[in-house]
């Protein structure tokens, strides 16, 4: 018999996953507890929060899903897109010299113009209008043409999350977003995440950006396509 029923209708196929993980398991150096222990998880384009209190392995699955650290047993198969994560705890003032430059952060005598010029032949999907929204958003434009050393810890941060979302990546993680911000600031990103949320619904599955944010709370409003629970 002949399948009549209009494409629209038809049930889309599932996500492909943008990183995926099964029965992970990773110790960190001197623990004498497992951080995870049979985790499986899949990132799929839209938002997910890594919800935990300190200690609870926000960071390092950040990192393993980045592909900076390898499991210790499972599995772990990343896609075929792009990953953006730049560790904002590398990016401190007083950083002993050449430290993140293998991260690829921004130096201290660089300015956040200067470093986002650098930045965006490096991603092929980079978007000079995303980053001058995103620029106004978090209030950098006055910073744009400081030195790094001249900027706050909240500033410092605002930069990378300025790039991270202009970037283009598939996957975008963000370790504590919140963290030195202004109200303002929080304001804006809480309205960036909904709209990443409101985009990855629009359009359907397997499309739109992916952004993994770690946290110890849910950002109050943000409505998080899945949050996975660390612990407090």
């Amino acid at each position: 018999m002949t399948d009549a029923t209009p494409d629209a209708l038809r049930p889309l196929p599932p996500s492909p996953p943008l990183w995926e993980c099964r029965g992970l398991r990773h110790v960190p150096p001197g623990a004498s507890a497992p951080l995870f222990d049979g985790l499986d998880l899949r990132i799929l384009p839209g938002t997910t929060l890594l919800r935990g209190g300190d200690g609870r392995g926000k960071t390092t699955l950040l990192r393993l899903i980045a592909g900076e650290l390898r499991p210790q047993a499972g599995t772990a198969a990343a896609g075929a897109g792009t990953v953006f994560w730049k560790d904002p705890r590398r990016l401190v003032a007083d950083r002993p010299a050449g430290e993140g430059e293998g991260a690829d952060l921004p130096g201290e005598q660089q300015t956040p113009a200067a470093w986002w010029d650098a930045q965006a032949p490096r991603w092929p999907r980079w978007s000079g209008p995303a980053l001058a929204a995103h620029v106004a958003g978090f209030g950098l434009g006055e910073h744009a043409g400081k030195r790094m050393e001249q900027l706050s810890t909240g500033t410092r941060r605002k930069v990378l999350l300025a790039a991270g979302f202009a970037s283009g990546a598939q996957v975008l993680l963000v370790d504590e977003p919140v963290a030195a911000l202004d109200r303002a600031s929080v304001d804006y990103l809480r309205e960036v995440l909904m709209g990443v949320s409101a985009e990855a619904a629009a359009v359907g599955p397997g499309h739109g950006q992916a952004v993994v944010v770690a946290h110890y709370d849910t950002l109050g409003g943000v409505p998080w396509g899945q949050v996975v629970e660390l612990g407090d």
